[in-house]
């Protein structure tokens, strides 16, 4: 009990000994030192130089010609090993002095050790997701237990992956800030199934990957052939690309295309606790168990390298082809929890859905409050008890960060424990998702949303706005037309965004920050937009769906003269009348009206409007933070029903969403494109019981 007492007393005065600040300037594949305004004071390039301890560190910075941008103008975060940690780390790997390490690995080094865009103080990254560094490594800052250098006492070290001392921390300098490093911090470039086959927990699951081939798939990093193209800007060459309607977005494109993946593990005691599973050939029979009642014309396929092969779909559902970091499945966010307080959590999990490495299968990820608190795959109810239609399904939880005390995450993905399988089997797809309405960020519509990253690091989906004065990590959004602003919102070319199809001389497709000012789901958005003043024109694949009638409706909000007005087709087949977006909220042209007290007029009414084409917003989401906006009070966050379609299920089915601009001269016309629903019809059409509001 003392021991946990002492742990509990050191992380609260660990935290509180770090800075809270934060800024936020540009980062270029290669250092380009000559367009910063250069000082030699109170840089983190002078700090380290003053200092003797950093001497060796130093030369290395000197040799990666990395010196020199970090006594510039800009935003770093700078992890500086001591000369007792280069001495460590000279003997280890057989040199002398670092003038025996070649140039190519002292650029390795440095990069390594710096992360470019933003200032990380302790209370910004200890507990949190991890931060890629100028090499594209994730660094992950955490808390662990430290028992040798005290013994019988358990203190808390800082550490960097698991492995590196921090040993000094939060020195603030002009241009970022300095945390001083026992170890040199290891420049690993293993790929994912690398990572996963040293980790003794998770040995059987590790097995199957390897029996089906499924390691194969995880091999990618880095799409080659991808250019932005000569027209469009990144943040690399310096310049924007800027829409210029009333309502314009500032916009950067990402310098790069990454591949990269998220494995989810069912550890070696969870299979055998569950299922009594101690080897391969246990989980062979539970894969026939679970699949063969589900894909009957299948059930001989024994080759397990064989997509249709029920080990290879289980192994392949338990994977995705998108970075899924824990705190980025979900919109919960585990570095600031503001964006949670937007849900009404008592009535609605925040949840989000994901297509996986499964040929055409879907599985949701839940983050329930309460008592159940904590991520989960494949989860029904709501907290820790049935939804309104009586379902309550538990679903497998993944082990929390702050648990995993391994470097689980790598250049192409990330994995993590979890404790029971998943499998798209029947009971999921008739149980939990034939009867559930799946509300789908459209962030989250494309692998590339997640995987390719901006100014700072970070991921288009999920990247936010930052206010210390006003609003902290979501406050107001800056759309200044400045390089080094890292609220800028991401573009996308066609084909560098999977599933969207698209002219690029017609069509300008960007992902919004997350900021709680937006009047969208989540706090962030698509915009689909024209471009050189051609109207817009994307085809978006749906995510799959088990077999029956489905209601497809997009949320928006309108009201903005440049929203312009959609045709939508679901299939090519045009849905109804196009969509006037610029002034659809307005009472006199929908009918639009606020619930009164009056619970069944509420409830007739919506069936009425419903019947109509059209939905409130979701109840279960404010914007603003709190009680403030809720979106089926708000007359202009509507959700618009395209139309119906029926889904076979089967793996090589595909249904497309079409939108088209229709309005002519529109100019910078934009769709703003915030979440769509698949609502299956056991939810849109039940006659016992109407849908819920929320």
């Amino acid at each position: 009990m003392k021991s946990m007492i002492k742990m509990k007393m050191l992380a609260v005065a660990l935290i509180a000994m770090a800075a809270i600040q934060m800024t936020f300037v540009s980062c270029s594949d290669e250092p380009d030192v000559e367009n910063y305004y250069t000082t030699t004071s109170h840089y983190a390039s002078s700090f380290l130089q003053q200092d003797e301890q950093y001497s060796m560190f130093v030369q290395v910075l000197e040799r990666a010609n990395l010196l020199g941008l970090l006594g510039t103008y800009g935003s770093y975060t700078v992890f500086a090993p001591t000369n007792d940690a280069f001495e460590l780390y000279l003997a280890q790997n057989g040199y002398s002095s670092i003038a025996d390490i070649n140039d190519s690995i002292c650029k390795d080094i440095a990069y390594n050790h710096v992360i470019d865009g933003a200032a990380y103080y302790t209370t910004d990254i200890v507990g949190s997701d991890s931060y890629e560094n100028m090499l594209y490594h994730p660094l992950t800052v955490s808390l662990d237990s430290d028992s040798v250098s005290v013994p019988g006492q358990i203190l808390l070290e800082v550490t960097v992956n698991h492995s590196s001392k921090m040993i000094q921390m939060d020195d603030s300098v002009e241009n970022g800030v300095v945390h001083t490093m026992a170890t040199v911090i290891g420049t690993d470039n293993d790929l994912l199934p690398s990572l996963i086959a040293r980790d003794p927990l998770v040995s059987i699951f590790y097995e199957a990957m390897k029996l089906t081939h499924m390691d194969d798939s995880l091999q990618k990093f880095k799409d080659f052939s991808y250019t932005i193209g000569s027209d469009s800007i990144n943040w690399t060459n310096k310049g924007l690309v800027k829409q210029t309607a009333s309502e314009y977005d500032n916009v950067a494109y990402p310098r790069e295309r990454r591949y990269k993946f998220t494995v989810f593990c069912p550890t070696n005691e969870a299979l055998e606790e569950k299922y009594g599973i101690t080897d391969i050939e246990g989980l062979k029979a539970l894969a026939k168990k679970l699949y063969d009642p589900a894909y009957p014309a299948d059930a001989d396929v024994e080759d397990p390298t064989d997509r249709r092969n029920s080990l290879n779909r289980f192994v392949s559902y338990h994977m995705l082809d998108r970075m899924g970091r824990y705190w980025m499945l979900t919109a919960m966010d585990g570095g600031n929890n503001t964006l949670s307080k937007n849900f009404n959590r008592r009535n609605w999990d925040i949840a989000d859905w994901y297509e996986t490495m499964m040929p055409r299968s879907i599985l949701k990820c839940s983050f329930p409050s309460g008592s159940a608190s904590g991520l989960y795959l494949n989860r029904r109810g709501i907290m820790n008890h049935e939804d309104k239609l009586g379902h309550f399904v538990r679903g497998a939880k993944l082990t929390p960060p702050e648990q995993v005390k391994v470097t689980n995450d790598c250049l192409n993905g990330i994995y993590h424990y979890i404790d029971d399988v998943i499998s798209y089997d029947l009971y999921t797809q008739d149980e939990l998702f034939r009867g559930e309405r799946m509300r789908i960020d459209c962030s989250t519509l494309s692998p590339d949303f997640m995987n390719q990253t901006g100014y700072g690091g970070s991921p288009a989906r999920g990247h936010y706005t930052r206010s210390d004065v006003e609003g902290g990590k979501y406050g107001i959004w800056d759309n200044s037309p400045d390089i080094n602003n890292r609220q800028l919102c991401l573009g996308f070319k066609n084909g560098s965004a999977k599933y969207f199809k698209f002219d690029d001389q017609k069509t300008h497709l960007r992902v919004r920050p997350r900021t709680l000012g937006f009047w969208s789901y989540q706090a962030d958005e698509l915009c689909i937009a024209n471009a050189n003043d051609n109207p817009y024109d994307i085809e978006v694949t749906l995510p799959p769906v088990p077999e029956g009638d489905y209601e497809l409706r997009m949320g928006t909000c309108v009201d903005f003269q440049n929203r312009g007005i959609v045709q939508f087709y679901i299939d090519g087949v045009p849905q109804g009348i196009p969509f006037d977006m610029r002034s659809a909220g307005n009472s006199t042209k929908i009918g639009w009206q606020a619930d009164g007290t009056d619970a069944e007029q509420n409830a007739a009414f919506d069936k009425q409007f419903h019947y109509r084409g059209w939905m409130k917003g979701p109840k279960a989401y404010a914007c603003g933070g709190g009680t403030v906006d809720i979106m089926r009070e708000r007359a202009n966050t509507l959700r618009r029903v395209i139309g119906t379609f029926h889904s076979f299920g089967r793996p090589d089915e595909y249904h497309v969403l079409r939108m088209q601009q229709k309005l002519k001269g529109a100019g910078d016309s934009t769709c703003d494109f915030d979440y769509i629903e698949l609502c299956p019809s056991a939810v849109y059409n039940n006659p016992d019981l109407a849908e819920d509001v929320w």
